[in-house]
């Protein structure tokens, strides 16, 4: 079995970016896998300071433990400005290559706007810079305010199967490249 980890990059209450990790993890319980979800509205951390003493912040050990502990993760960001927002960043920055070597990464980003490829990208040079593994697949919900129903469930098909061809994979490369 593999452990995933998903990181929540919104801290906003009502947030979309939430709702399309949580359809993500259950896709990704549904293989079989153990997933766990930080949700960087719920943790104290602090604004990187290009440091490696947080100690002050109990959060940050916690969630550095967490992805050691992962064999892959998926990262979801609203996409603000045309990048990732700055909350998700600053997490990924509180760690480094201690956290991230050789995990398997999915990537997943929610606009108001028309679907592109901004904060993807933009995740994809981070991670690779940190020495982690992206999957090709990645998601990027455009107009997400029509994307769920009041359950949260995905409205569109294509966008359904999209969560699950996404979820296949991220298993199947991380069983992979876990053996």
């Amino acid at each position: 079995m593999v452990k995933i980890v998903g990181i929540n990059g919104s801290l906003r209450a009502e947030s979309y970016t939430a709702q399309a990790l949580e359809v993500a993890a259950t896709r990704v319980k549904a293989l079989g896998a153990d997933m766990e979800i930080l949700d960087l509205r719920t943790l104290n951390l602090p604004f990187c300071d290009g440091g490696d003493d947080y100690s002050d912040y109990p959060d940050v050990a916690k969630m550095s433990q967490t992805v050691k502990e992962a064999d892959g993760l998926i990262l979801a960001t609203p996409e603000y400005h045309g990048s990732v927002s700055g909350v998700l960043k600053n997490a990924l920055d509180l760690m480094g290559f201690e956290e991230f070597t050789g995990k398997v990464t999915g990537l997943i980003s929610v606009l108001g706007g028309q679907s592109n490829s901004n904060a993807l990208n933009d995740l994809r040079v981070i991670m690779r810079w940190v020495h982690a593994f992206v999957i090709p697949d990645q998601i990027a919900v455009g107009q997400v305010w029509k994307a769920f129903d009041l359950e949260g469930k995905i409205v569109d098909q294509k966008l359904s199967q999209r969560f699950d061809q996404f979820a296949q994979s991220l298993i199947d490369i991380t069983q992979r490249l876990k053996a």
